[in-house]
């Protein structure tokens, strides 16, 4: 029976081994291959290579087709010297992969050798038990996690849409919600507004806001505006720097006004609107895609523009739209799939239906077109009648 030091060495006869100088070149090249730590979580935490990619020795099997699905990808395994990165360096032979190599000397050689390596901010025990479901997913995992903590959302309406998107965003981790809001929580509202409460009634709804999301997950700090989004305020609001906007809004002043300030500050607005039983969600990104203006170059007239305090609004309708805006704003901050931009998504609650329509950037659009015409504020005061959010 072979000893563990005579399986090492027949093993790293099988195996491929690279220099740390080797890999050094290739990564201040700009081009590396994938580079695998196999190491434990405290090790990482504790530095690692620029650009590389974490899962544990024991997790390796079960997760490296979800990491690096490519079989025929360059991949270059290190551990802390060497032994396990050999042995990962084989099972990753085994699995079929076909150009995998082990980083002779591991870690302790690189930093050895004076080279740079990255010290990522780690999560706490409590923030990897929390949003443990979270790191189990490539896409995110705590490097995107850690994204989240360090974003900066800004919720414009803690109504039926902000309720839903806040709720779920501070679930997810974001660490910093601003809410823009003038209202107070009143009993109609609470059909479906779950961010408030009974308890609550007459509060104004970003402070009714900002203690369901600080009990909900205390990593999250909420920002309050209590005050109506206007002309006069906006810059002063976006001046405090946000990555992504929610527009929650049920009115036509303050959506003109969130998607020309997103244009000019270059902030992705993530757009929901609601009515009866039906829904849109859209991401109007500067610069990348299409804005709201390019969809609706003007408002329509007053009577043309009734609001859900006129019409009425299913009172799930709100949580399945605003989830989908929570889902997008996620996207957002992680780069992760594909986002609603240049698509606008039609939900029919009534008949359980999706469909999607294509939104074109407008070269003739007044703000974000080639040569805009619209290059200041405008407030559409003759649209300020009754609530301003869902």
């Amino acid at each position: 029976m072979a000893t563990y030091r005579e399986l090492l060495t027949r093993t790293k006869d099988e195996i491929d081994e690279v220099s740390s100088p080797d890999v050094h070149l290739r990564v201040a090249a700009g081009d590396p291959p994938v580079l695998l730590d196999v190491r434990e979580q405290d090790e990482w935490d504790e530095g690692h290579l620029p650009g590389a990619v974490h899962v544990s020795r024991g997790n390796l099997e079960a997760r490296i087709e979800a990491v690096v699905p490519d079989r025929s990808r360059e991949v270059v395994v290190y551990c802390a010297g060497g032994a396990r990165s050999a042995f990962a360096t084989k099972s990753l032979s085994d699995l079929g992969y076909e150009n995998v190599a082990s980083m002779a000397g591991g870690f302790a050689e690189w930093k050895h050798n004076g080279y740079a390596f990255e010290t990522p901010h780690a999560l706490t025990p409590g923030q990897r038990t929390r949003y443990s479901r979270h790191i189990l997913i490539p896409e995110v995992g705590e490097v995107g996690q850690q994204k989240l903590l360090e974003a900066r959302v800004l919720l414009i309406g803690a109504g039926g849409l902000g309720s839903p998107s806040s709720l779920y965003l501070a679930a997810a981790g974001v660490g910093t919600l601003g809410i823009v809001d003038a209202d107070v929580v009143d009993d109609s509202n609470l059909q479906r507004q779950i961010v408030h409460s009974t308890n609550t009634l007459g509060e104004p709804k970003v402070l009714s806001a900002k203690q369901a999301i600080e009990a909900l997950n205390p990593d999250v700090e909420v920002v309050p505006y209590q005050e109506r989004l206007t002309s006069e305020n906006v810059e002063r609001i976006l001046a405090d720097g946000w990555d992504v906007i929610v527009d929650g809004a049920d009115n036509f002043p303050t959506r003109y006004l969130v998607n020309d300030a997103s244009v000019w500050h270059n902030i992705p607005v993530v757009h929901g609107s609601i009515y009866r039983f039906e829904g849109q969600v859209t991401v109007f990104h500067p610069h990348v895609g299409p804005c709201y203006r390019c969809l609706y170059p003007s408002p329509p007239p007053p009577e043309l523009a009734p609001s859900c305090a006129e019409g009425g609004v299913l009172g799930v309708l709100p949580g399945i739209v605003g989830s989908l805006q929570a889902s997008e704003a996620l996207k957002l901050i992680l780069g992760a799939g594909e986002t609603l931009t240049g698509r606008l998504l039609l939900f029919d609650a009534l008949y359980t239906s999706f469909d999607e329509v294509a939104v074109k950037k407008d070269p003739g659009c007044p703000v974000c077109g080639d040569s805009p015409t619209i290059t200041d504020y405008i407030d559409y005061v003759e649209f300020c009648q009754g609530p301003v959010h869902a």
